[in-house]
């Protein structure tokens, strides 16, 4: 990677959303990890906000602490303060998600300027796709794991997204 700023133009109409098994199914990936404290990260818009402030109730209703909730805009000269705020948040995991292009630069900034590492990172449904983690390169992105809308697990492992078996609950 040159460089952390893509030359593409944002896509409209990028929206997120979030269902209540894949918020359900972040909180337990989550504690099966280990953590008690999550760093959330998110694009401004409507439906990212929205998804981590569910993910915030459902995570502090059962007992769990969220350090800081770092927004970034879908474009931006940087992104540098917005990853170095997340990046030393003091939090266990780093949960994320927005539309595409404004995640896949803030992801970049991260792994250019901090020490954010995608393993310990978890991630909504909105960035399960391919083509989305094409944009900061999977290569960069080993043990970045996320949810799909159904609740289902995934992770990138030798720079392919590869589906995890169903954890027993």
């Amino acid at each position: 990677m040159t460089t952390p700023l893509l030359s593409i133009r944002p896509v409209t109409g990028d929206e997120v959303s979030a269902t209540a098994v894949e918020i359900d199914s972040l909180a337990i990936l989550a504690r099966e990890r280990g953590a008690h404290t999550l760093a959330l990260g998110s694009g401004r818009t409507p439906g990212a906000l929205a998804a981590t402030a569910a993910l915030t109730e459902r995570w502090e209703n059962a007992g769990g602490r969220v350090a800081v909730h770092v927004t970034w805009p879908e474009t931006a000269a940087s992104w540098l303060r917005q990853a170095r705020r997340l990046a030393a948040a003091p939090a266990d995991l780093w949960v994320v998600t927005g539309p595409t292009l404004g995640w896949a630069q803030m992801t970049r900034r991260l792994l250019w300027s901090t020490a954010w590492t995608a393993a310990d990172t978890l991630t909504f449904a909105a960035l399960d796709d391919p083509a989305t983690l094409a944009l900061v390169g999977t290569a960069y992105l080993d043990g970045l794991t996320g949810v799909d809308h159904s609740g289902a697990a995934w992770t990138v492992t030798g720079g392919a997204r590869r589906m995890l078996p169903p954890s027993p609950r």
